[in-house]
């Protein structure tokens, strides 16, 4: 396992942290974790305030994910928590020979996705994958598996490990100090799993997860 930041390259833009501790409820929350059109294309306090695809969101950060992992043309590459697929999008438009699939829990997600990936889409929850043992060359979870309870959490955790022969990447809400933890639990609307690093990686050396892994962090 390697704590590794492959989404430096990411647009970041400040998140009006307090005003969403402010002003969302528990029916907000109840809302955003059914993963329907309020998550996606709502209102801000249930989610994204409107998922649409852009090339400056993804482009240089599969980019960054082939030249780390050093993947070959015609790899196998899974997201796990693929929403709309904006970036196995654009890895197909890095690497066109690149075979890609993508699994989400929400249904108005895969209907709604973009049409380039959407037949390598499918409904599908992260702890249990309807795929085959050691099918991919990457697979990669960006702030998906901390939706889960814990114990759903280790059987995600383990999937990933199970789909992979090469590499993993996940991301997932932690904290490393108090004041991270405040702000964390202002801003959270889905996940039910976050922990200190320190738990992180308890968890991910109890469950026999070895790829790498980095953390979302409210800032």
């Amino acid at each position: 396992m390697t704590e590794i930041n492959l989404l430096d390259l990411y647009p970041r833009s400040k998140r009006p942290i307090e005003d969403r501790g402010r002003l969302v409820t528990d029916e907000d929350r109840r809302i955003a974790r059914r993963f329907g059109r309020e998550y996606f294309d709502g209102d801000r306090l249930t989610g994204y305030g409107g998922y649409s695809y852009h090339p400056r969101f993804w482009r240089e950060t599969v980019r960054r994910f082939r030249d780390h992992y050093v993947l070959a043309d015609d790899a196998r590459v899974l997201d796990v928590g693929c929403a709309k697929g904006y970036m196995l999008h654009d890895f197909k438009e890095l690497m066109p020979r690149l075979g890609v699939a993508g699994a989400d829990v929400s249904p108005y997600a895969i209907e709604h996705a973009i049409e380039t990936v959407k037949p390598f889409l499918r409904v599908a929850d992260a702890k249990e994958l309807p795929f085959e043992d050691a099918s991919f060359d990457l697979v990669i979870s960006i702030n998906t598996i901390h939706n889960l309870a814990i114990e759903d959490c280790r059987k995600a955790l383990r999937e990933i490990q199970r789909l992979t022969r090469k590499h993993a990447f996940i991301t997932v809400d932690a904290w490393r100090t108090e004041e991270e933890r405040r702000r964390l639990l202002k801003w959270n609307l889905t996940a039910l799993t976050f922990m200190h690093v320190d738990d992180w990686k308890r968890v991910f050396g109890e469950v026999g997860y070895s790829g790498d892994y980095y953390w979302f962090i409210a800032e």
